[in-house]
This record gives structure tokens, C-alpha cells and sequence, in this order.
């Protein structure tokens, strides 16, 4: 939890008010360049909001975001990322 708020620290912004937002391309140069972290999974919810999980392979930290019309919110941060593979439908979990 000290890390999120050290992350959300760092992308405080007066784009939306809050704290953990700012517009997308910033909070993902921030990301990237405090943190070393990068996309590497993206989804799209039923009312267009965009969740990407940006982490380090190197470090192994990992950042939810969540985008709706260009302003990007911190949701959840932490360690301990691991690349898997996708599982095909029907395959079991």
C-alpha cells in the first residue's frame, strides 16, 4: 500500500480533482520512467472504460489503471507480477 501512495504521489494532478488521476498519457510516462513499467495487458469494460495493467518484468511491480474519456485513474499497485500466458476458451484455468 505505501507503494500506491507513492505512485499516486507522484501523478497528483489537477486534471479531475483527485489525487491517483491525470491524463493517460502522463500517468503512463510516469509509470514508465519512476517505475519502469509498461502495458502489458489491456480490456475494455461494457461502458467503455479501459483497464490496462502496466508492470516491470525486471522488477516485478504492477499498476492498475483505469481510463474513461482521456483521464486515468490508479486503482491498485504492487509486486510480485508474472507474465502468463493467455488460456484459450475452453481450456481449463
Amino acid at each position: 500500500m505505501i507503494r500506491l501512495a507513492a505512485v499516486l504521489a507522484v501523478i497528483a494532478g489537477p486534471v479531475t480533482g483527485q489525487t491517483n488521476c491525470g491524463p493517460h498519457a502522463d500517468v503512463a510516462q510516469r509509470l514508465a520512467a519512476g517505475y519502469g513499467e509498461h502495458r502489458q495487458a489491456i480490456g475494455l469494460a461494457s461502458d467503455n472504460t479501459v483497464m490496462e495493467v502496466y508492470a516491470s518484468l525486471e522488477t516485478g511491480t504492477w499498476t492498475i489503471v483505469v481510463t474513461r474519456d482521456g483521464v486515468a485513474c490508479l486503482v491498485a499497485a504492487g509486486r510480485g507480477y508474472v507474465p502468463t500466458p493467455a488460456v484459450p476458451p475452453g481450456e481449463p484455468l
